[in-house]
């Protein structure tokens, strides 16, 4: 992990500018490779108005490292805001899980939370509408353990090969390289299972107020695995201790062209005033006949399992209590992972899920190479014992002169028999097909029943929020989304269509 700050003051009234003592000396300046440099400012030249010669190393070296100074943006979730923290467990779940991390009441981990938008690019504003990414990073004694989720219950998609199209109708129109209503309004229309998370983003919850502000959760059901093998199906819960605060969609656009930052700053400066952000963690807990029996299915991420049904239970909190030293090496190349699992905890057949196990860790292999888990900030505090070797930017001492394969006679790592690996006596059986989740009538019920909840001032809210961006559209899109609404609910429809007619 990154080793906490020495020795550095920062003024917490400006915190985006570090404040370092005016009196230190941090040496010579050498090259890359620790070379000292006698000129910082002037190439070697022939005279004084003559070529630059090639065998100026220090000037090679610098430009070309700047030439490479940055790496491939995130598809998703390229802006955001990190912070370092611990979590703490404060009630017991060892009868759920065997998980070490979750063994003990008041046991802590230490642990990196990264928070970001989730389809914009790196530099488009913190207040946009979008979802909300919320990675949490947990150092365990067992290895890393990611929790890789959103600010919202539930996603667009429930199939992973529509993944890369929810994502591209949120970028750019490919002619003109603007951002294209038509074509997230022409998507989504055709894809109907969206609305439920359409309605969240459109309404006020579309806005958060900053980072510390909003809940987070795990979106798809995860599965725990206790000591003696048996199976919960778990959903997780991220509950801010802050308060929920969401921005009106004037007072984001505002703060869009006037704050572009404001979320990470809003992160940084909490932290740095010493007002460390809390979450809570809570599980909702279903036995394996409940998850089958259930009237939603509960590997499905566009529903939700209701608290009436399946109340929270509290698990522990985290809180985040220091802020990166560098950016870059700490927030840009943290690299988190839903594949990134301890001992205790599975993935369900959540299809989203599966596909995710894959996409999350293919891209951080094209973003920052094979070794990025040997990055400070990707490292585990336990020891690395292992087999794969060599490719770009190994670090450390790369296995050394012990065998790089198994089995060995030379007293090389082994696999440990005792380790709870997932589930390992659990049944599958069907025939192989592509089978069709059908579009129905329970797709619509939580939508419905989401827009009822609302306070009518957030009913006019989503209504005003979601006629401006259609009114965008053809019209022929704009009779789709009506379309779909009305299978949610008839007077919204038309209280939008109304809206759209004023447009």
């Amino acid at each position: 992990m990154i080793p906490p700050p020495k020795n550095v003051k920062q003024d917490a009234r400006a915190p985006s500018t570090t404040e370092l003592p005016l009196d230190q000396n941090l040496g010579r300046i050498t090259n890359s490779v620790g070379i000292p440099v006698v000129n910082e400012i002037n190439p070697l030249t022939v005279g004084p108005h003559g070529p630059i010669l090639l065998q100026d190393a220090y000037l090679i070296d610098k430009l070309s490292h700047f030439d490479r100074e940055r790496i491939p943006e995130r598809v998703v979730h390229a802006k955001g805001g990190g912070a370092h923290g611990y979590f703490e467990v404060t009630k017991d779940v060892s009868h759920l899980t065997c998980a070490d991390f979750l063994s003990a009441v008041g046991k802590r981990t230490p642990m990196f939370a990264r928070f970001s938008t989730v389809a914009k690019e790196m530099g488009s504003a913190d207040t946009v509408r979008n979802p909300r990414g919320f990675a949490l990073k947990f150092y365990t004694q067992e290895g890393n353990f990611d929790m890789v989720g959103n600010n919202t219950p539930v996603f667009f998609e429930r199939n992973p090969s529509a993944f890369k199209d929810l994502i591209a109708v949120q970028k750019r129109d490919p002619r003109t390289h603007l951002p294209s209503a038509n074509m997230f309004w022409d998507y989504f229309t055709l894809r109907p299972v969206s609305f439920h998370q359409l309605l969240i983003q459109f309404s006020n919850r579309g806005t958060p107020d900053g980072f510390r502000h909003m809940h987070g959760y795990s979106s798809h059901t995860y599965k725990l695995i206790n000591h003696n093998g048996l199976v919960h199906y778990v959903k997780w819960h991220f509950r801010t201790n802050q308060g929920v605060k969401n921005l009106s969609a004037k007072h984001a656009g505002e703060l869009a062209g006037t704050e572009p930052d404001y979320a990470i700053q809003d992160l940084f400066n909490a932290i740095e005033r010493k007002e460390y952000p809390s979450w809570t963690l809570y599980f909702q807990v279903l036995t394996e006949k409940e998850a089958l029996n259930y009237k939603y299915d509960v590997l499905d991420v566009t529903k939700v399992i209701s608290q009436k049904d399946f109340p929270l239970q509290e698990v522990g909190r985290f809180v985040l209590d220091r802020n990166p030293e560098n950016y870059f090496a700490e927030v840009e190349q943290a690299a988190f992972a839903p594949s990134h699992l301890v001992p205790g905890i599975a993935p369900s057949a959540d299809r989203m899920l599966q596909g995710r196990l894959f996409s999350y860790t293919d891209t951080h292999l094209h973003r920052l190479g094979p070794n990025h888990a040997q990055l400070p900030i990707n490292s585990p505090i336990t020891p690395i014992n292992t087999t794969i070797r060599d490719g770009p930017l190994i670090m450390g001492a790369n296995g050394g002169r012990n065998p790089p394969y198994y089995p060995n006679s030379y007293g090389g790592p082994h696999p440990d028999p005792n380790v709870r690996e997932y589930e390992n006596d659990y049944n599958v059986e069907g025939i192989v097909g592509r089978y069709e989740y059908e579009l129905c009538e329970r797709d619509f019920e939580q939508p419905r029943a989401l827009f009822k909840l609302l306070a009518a001032s957030e009913q006019q809210d989503l209504i005003s929020n979601l006629a401006e961006d259609v009114a965008m559209t053809h019209e022929y899109i704009q009779r789709r989304v009506v379309g779909v609404l009305e299978r949610i609910d008839a007077t919204f429809a038309k209280r939008v269509q109304e809206a759209l007619a004023k447009s």
